[in-house]
């Protein structure tokens, strides 16, 4: 695969290492030639790389079996999932789980991603819903634009929102960047 198709999510073998794409840009710096700078996420030491790639360049792909599974509950120092289709169980690290369990609560529904049977990887929608479990009440008369205070969200996710959101209101977050997109629809 060229490295312009890098995507999140996606397995690479460089150096005859597994590697999961964590962070991929593409860049055109003024006069100068572009390139992709992607984050690179060690599948068995945990540890991350950054590497700057040109667009021609070629890498391994490695197919990886995406499997919906459904978030129980944490266990000790890692989660639990299971399988949708054959109920079996996965325990997941925080190491391999990474941010992505402050978007996730219990029974939330996502992809995880398997290589040789072992979990590598949590893909997460672009989007989910989290209720707010604190902030600072909002300033009547306060009609400032892009004036944002800060509310923590049922899992821990901590995200600026406008000064009408409230203790209680579930939020569409984004998982790209963990912003505030707009107040959900249920």
């Amino acid at each position: 695969m060229k490295a312009v198709d890098l995507r999140p999510g996606v397995a690479v073998r460089m150096d005859g290492k597994l590697y999961v794409v964590t962070k991929s840009e593409h860049r055109t710096p003024g006069n100068l030639r572009a390139f992709i700078q992607a984050k690179f996420r060690d599948v068995l030491n945990g540890g991350y790389i950054d590497k700057r790639l040109s667009s021609s360049d070629e890498l391994e792909s490695i197919n990886l079996d995406r499997r919906k599974a459904e978030y129980l509950y944490p266990e000790a120092d890692s989660f639990v999932f299971m399988d949708l289709e054959n109920f079996e169980q996965y325990t997941i690290h925080p190491d391999v789980a990474g941010d992505a369990m402050l978007y996730l609560c219990p029974n939330a529904t996502t992809e995880v991603l398997l290589h040789d049977g072992n979990p590598i990887s949590i893909e997460l929608p672009p989007a989910v819903d989290l209720e707010v479990t604190d902030c600072q009440p909002g300033i009547k008369g306060a009609t400032a634009t892009n004036q944002l205070k800060e509310a923590i969200m049922e899992t821990g996710l901590k995200t600026r929102v406008p000064p009408f959101i409230e203790i209680g209101e579930k939020l569409k977050i984004s998982t790209a960047d963990g912003s505030y997109i707009s107040r959900s629809k249920d």
